[in-house]
């Protein structure tokens, strides 16, 4: 099935904090990404959302689409997601797992859809975002791992 390469891992402490974007992290069953508020489990809940997963080209497919000059288009954080993968295309079934360095495991749970936050960034942008899975993938951790930038992602099943 090939590989791609982990090229960004952001976190952020509580909804619509600043996204912060590291080297390296632990993702567990228990709390996701080290640190981001959407990665705790609930006592008696089943997690959706632990992990996000958004492939670069997707993101920029949707920015070239809103014809923005490169000095104009944001980062790939304001997007919000966890994750930023390349030369990968992300799956599109729920339960196809996602493997990252040497022991993360993540199964995708569902499409990571654009909201209304995204035309705050820029004008149309989440319209950009909603073919074909272009705001990525939500997923819950099955397996811990200690991850970094650069890192091999590939999809097991």
């Amino acid at each position: 099935m090939g590989a791609g390469q982990l090229i960004g891992i952001a976190r952020r402490e509580r909804s619509r904090a600043p996204m912060e974007e590291l080297q390296s992290a632990a993702v567990t069953v228990a709390a996701g990404v080290q640190g981001d508020f959407r990665g705790a489990v609930r006592p008696g809940r089943v997690p959706r959302r632990q992990v996000s997963l958004l492939a670069a080209e997707d993101w920029l497919a949707a920015l070239y689409d809103l014809r923005l000059a490169e000095g104009e288009r944001p980062r790939w954080l304001a997007r919000r997601a966890n994750l930023l993968v390349e030369g990968l295309r992300l799956p599109r079934d729920k339960g196809s797992v996602i493997a990252i360095g040497q022991s993360l495991r993540i199964a995708v749970t569902m499409e990571c859809d654009p909201c209304s936050r995204m035309d705050e960034v820029v004008p149309g942008l989440m319209a950009a975002l909603l073919p074909d899975w272009r705001g990525g993938v939500l997923g819950t951790v099955l397996t811990d791992g200690a991850i970094a930038v650069g890192d091999e992602i590939r999809i097991e099943q």
